[in-house]
C-alpha cells in the first residue's frame, strides 16, 4: 500500500466519516481517486490534509470533510449530468458515481445546461444567477457563499416556481480569484 493510498483511506475514515457524511458511495469514490493528481509533484503531501489545498492560482480544492458534506447533500445518482466549476475533485468523485460531469472554470463561460447538479470548489460572495439558470427542474447546486470571515455550504434546488435555498453548514474556504466581494462603505 503506497502513502497516498494509506492517506486516502485515513482522510475517509478520520476526515469524512466522522462529519456525518453517511453516503457509502461517496466514502468509496473517495477512497479510490487520489487527491495528490490535482496539485504540483511537490504539494502532493498536502493532498489529505485537513485544509484546502491550492492547485491554480485563485483555485483550491475544498478540504475533505467540506467536499464530502456538499456532495452529499446533492444526493448524486449515476446518470445525472453535473457541472464541476472549479472543482477537479468533486468533478473525478462524481464520475466514479456514474454522473456524466462537464468541468469549466468559474472565471469562464457557463455551459450549456440543463444540469441535475452544478457543484463548486470554493467560495463566492453569493452564488451567480449564470450557475442557477443551468439548472434542470429538481437540479441542486452546491456552493459555499462567503462575504466575510465564515462562509456557508448552501444548496439551492430548482423548483417549478423557483428557487428553494438551505443554508447546510459553516464553511472557511478562500474566496475564488474573481469572485471577492464587492469593496462598500459601512459606518
Amino acid at each position: 500500500m503506497s502513502d497516498f493510498t494509506a492517506a486516502r483511506l485515513n482522510m475517509v475514515e478520520s476526515q469524512v466519516r466522522t462529519q456525518d457524511v453517511t453516503d457509502v458511495r461517496i466514502h468509496d469514490a473517495m477512497r479510490k481517486v487520489a487527491r495528490e493528481r490535482f496539485l504540483a509533484a511537490d504539494k502532493g503531501a498536502l493532498a489529505y490534509a485537513d485544509i484546502e489545498a491550492e492547485y491554480a492560482p485563485g483555485r483550491w480544492l475544498l478540504k475533505p470533510r467540506d467536499v464530502s458534506k456538499l456532495l452529499q447533500a446533492l444526493r448524486p445518482m449515476p446518470g445525472e449530468r453535473a457541472l464541476a466549476i472549479s472543482a477537479p475533485y468533486a468533478a473525478a468523485v462524481l464520475e466514479d458515481l456514474g454522473c456524466a460531469v462537464v468541468q469549466a472554470d468559474a472565471g469562464e463561460a457557463i455551459p450549456a445546461g440543463p444540469f441535475d447538479i452544478v457543484i463548486c470548489e470554493g467560495a463566492v460572495t453569493r452564488a451567480p444567477e449564470a450557475w442557477t439558470a443551468v439548472l434542470a427542474g429538481g437540479g441542486r447546486l452546491g456552493v459555499v457563499e462567503r462575504g466575510g470571515a465564515v462562509g456557508q455550504a448552501v444548496l439551492y434546488v430548482k423548483a417549478a416556481d423557483g428557487f428553494g435555498r438551505r443554508d447546510l453548514f459553516d464553511a472557511f474556504p478562500p474566496v475564488l480569484a474573481g469572485f471577492e466581494p464587492a469593496p462598500g462603505f459601512a459606518f
